[in-house]
């Protein structure tokens, strides 16, 4: 299977069901990521980069990095994330503090269990750049073509809305009320937008309300 039809089938995946959002990022499951990757590619291998025998290597200043690498037929991507806390922060060999502006924040001495979760986080991030759930690090909701859809259907409910909007104030105002309207706002009434429209409809009803107000005032 060539490469570009792999990133195609699996960037069209709605990965949403499968996702978890914490503190502000959202994680893909990597067993579900990893079943649904070798169903589209059979053939597809994953190695988790090893230094001196470690699964990580290890700077004291910044901290804990792991990386992965996903292979299919032969093209091969190359992954790396941080060994992260639950609220983001790199974790070291031994515990630190976090100066903010508000608090101090303590940063927990990394585990093999930390490292452990980041190597898979890093897997499913790896398998993103084959395209599955890659909309999700892109910051989107959903997947490419269902965004197409989704934006059209607004686009459609959108434009419905306008229509609506622009028959009601034909309905609604005079003809020399509408004429009023066209003329402050430059267009004809069919290319007001669904706010002029709206608008213009509900200051004549107010202005129709007021008249007839001020009449039962004068009357008595």
């Amino acid at each position: 299977m060539a490469d570009k039809s792999i990133f195609e089938k699996l960037s069209a995946l709605n990965v949403n069901k499968n996702k978890e959002d914490r503190n502000g990022l959202s994680y893909l499951s990597w067993t579900w990521a990893w079943s649904e990757f070798k169903k589209a590619c059979p053939d597809a291998n994953y190695e988790v980069v090893k230094f001196d025998g470690l699964p990580y290597c290890y700077d004291p200043n910044t901290g804990y990095m792991v990386y992965t690498r996903v292979t299919v037929g032969e093209t091969t991507h190359e992954m790396w994330l941080p060994v992260m806390d639950s609220s983001n922060h790199a974790m070291k060999a031994e515990q630190y503090t976090v100066h903010t502006k508000y608090k101090d924040v303590t940063v927990e001495a990394a585990t093999m269990f930390d490292v452990n979760k980041a190597i898979m986080r890093c897997l499913t991030k790896n398998l993103a750049m084959f395209g599955l759930g890659l909309y999700i690090y892109a910051g989107e909701d959903l997947p490419e073509e269902e965004q197409k859809a989704a934006e059209e259907q607004q686009r459609a409910a959108d434009e419905q809305a306008r229509q609506v909007a622009i028959d009601t104030l034909k309905k609604t105002g005079t003809e020399a009320q509408i004429k009023y309207y066209e003329k402050k706002l430059k267009k004809n009434i069919d290319q007001f937008t669904f706010e002029e429209a709206d608008g213009a409809t509900k200051q004549i009803i107010a202005t129709e309300a007021k008249r007839k107000n001020d009449g039962k005032s004068s009357g008595s």
